[in-house]
């Protein structure tokens, strides 16, 4: 049986880095990767003219210190994102499309109720810890309401939910019906309590050579370390084999490794299917009861941003189409989702069609130009068996749950990754990894 210090689950952005610092550590370090590609829900591409397409992850906020600090070490460039392009928001909507930052198909009367009921979720927001939300007096009955129930509750109209709606389309969130308050005011407490989910506060950077060179970059430092092609089929943390607590890990194959400790960096999915004995049923249950949002990412390439000469930013927010909405990736480079509420339909068409169905949305928002592509990439993240999502989620009553133990560690048993952090993110993976990796490092 083949011995290590630490085994590493996973070569995303969390296990990454906490295998990067555990090497720098002195820790023999070996990382098992179930695909044959490191990074996880970070993916790229370039063309031919040396643009980084991204296929997943993408863009970071100002609370992101983590990932910023390891983009500096790595030598990287963080730059401002699609937040500082000029031009008007593009919304497809009922009534067809319109321009306008501030939700134009909006009547006035209710746009003020918007704005009253934004402040008073900031001030809201301003009551919960986020790394202790359990300790709020309410946060049963606020985990157990969904932030549509609160909306109403609060007086919103149905132009209000309307416009809640089609932001949380743009994001690929679950609906705000199927949302908890409480998580919502966790994640919007860590940047700030500035009021509902803002462009600006959580999306203003990336990486200028793609997010996904970051993940590239601590896969190359690691070199051999990296076992890919091994998916992980158990983990057992035991004492049976006479060399005291230690943590035996089995792959598909039947190979079994062991070490002193395993950093388990598999999302929540992939983590439900792996076989775990010798952990508290306490702590199992926690972890293996977070969830996520499943979506399908499209990003199609053009020769230039030709929305820009139609006074269009290239963000977008759709109503009744496939797409939840669009943001530009990078110059000539649009980025789109399927949220998880219309993957039914999505999944309904012909393989064949999906593409040329995501185009015509792009047509309706932007003009003929848009099916002028130099590539068009569409990745299935919700297929994917090692992802089996894309962001992390929390229905009414899951986060009082799972409670305290959210984010933490049953050592010898180490748990990252985004989903293990407030609000996910890939600073959630970076933030856990290295975290994990300190306090490994420490005892």
């Amino acid at each position: 049986m083949t011995r290590t210090d630490v085994i590493v689950i996973g070569a995303g952005l969390a296990g990454l880095s906490a295998a990067r610092d555990l090497v720098a550590g002195g820790a023999d370090v070996v990382v098992l990767e179930a695909r044959g590609r490191a990074g996880g829900r970070v993916e790229q591409t370039r063309m031919a003219d040396g643009r980084p397409i991204q296929l997943g992850g993408e863009v970071i906020g100002e609370s992101h210190t983590s990932y910023r600090q390891l983009v500096a070490e790595l030598g990287l460039t963080i730059v401002p994102s699609f937040t500082g392009i000029p031009g008007e928001s593009t919304w497809l909507v009922s009534e067809g499309r319109a321009l306008g930052d501030e939700m134009p198909w909006m009547p006035a009367a209710d746009r003020a109720i918007y704005d009253e009921l934004e402040q008073k979720f900031a001030a809201l927001t301003a009551t919960v810890d986020p790394d202790d939300p359990w300790a709020h007096p309410d946060a049963v009955a606020l985990d157990r309401l969904s932030v549509g129930d609160w909306l109403r509750s609060e007086g919103a109209t149905p132009a209000v939910l309307r416009a809640m709606e089609l932001r949380t389309l743009a994001l690929a969130d679950p609906s705000i019906e199927r949302r908890s308050l409480l998580a919502d005011l966790r994640k919007e407490a860590t940047a700030g309590a500035v009021g509902f989910y803002d462009y600006d506060a959580w999306e203003s950077a990336k990486v200028l050579e793609g997010s996904a060179t970051v993940a590239l970059r601590m896969a190359e430092e690691l070199g051999h370390r990296i076992r890919y092609g091994s998916p992980v089929r158990a983990v057992d943390v035991t004492s049976a084999d006479g060399t005291g607590t230690g943590v035996v890990v089995t792959l598909h194959t039947g190979e079994r490794l062991h070490a002193a400790d395993v950093v388990c960096a598999l999302p929540a999915g992939p983590l439900r299917d792996l076989r775990i004995s010798g952990v508290s049923e306490a702590y199992l249950a926690a972890a293996t009861r977070r969830q996520h949002a499943p979506a399908a990412k499209l990003v199609t390439v053009h020769a230039t941003s030709f929305w820009e000469a139609n006074g269009q930013n290239g963000t977008g927010y759709f109503e009744h189409t496939l797409l939840g909405g669009t943001w530009v990736q990078t110059d000539g480079a649009l980025s789109a989702l399927v949220p998880v509420d219309r993957l039914g339909p999505y999944l309904a068409l012909p393989t064949t069609a999906r593409q040329d169905a995501l185009l015509d949305e792009l047509v309706a928002a932007y003009g003929p130009e848009a099916r002028d592509t130099q590539a068009v990439f569409v990745r299935d993240w919700f297929a994917d068996p090692y992802t089996q999502g894309y962001i992390t989620a929390w229905r009414p009553g899951d986060l009082t749950a799972v409670g305290p133990l959210h984010g933490t560690h049953e050592p010898p048993f180490w748990l990252v990754g985004s989903d293990q952090w407030v609000c996910g993110y890939m600073e959630g993976a970076v933030r856990t990894g290295r975290g994990a990796a300190a306090q490994l490092l420490a005892r």
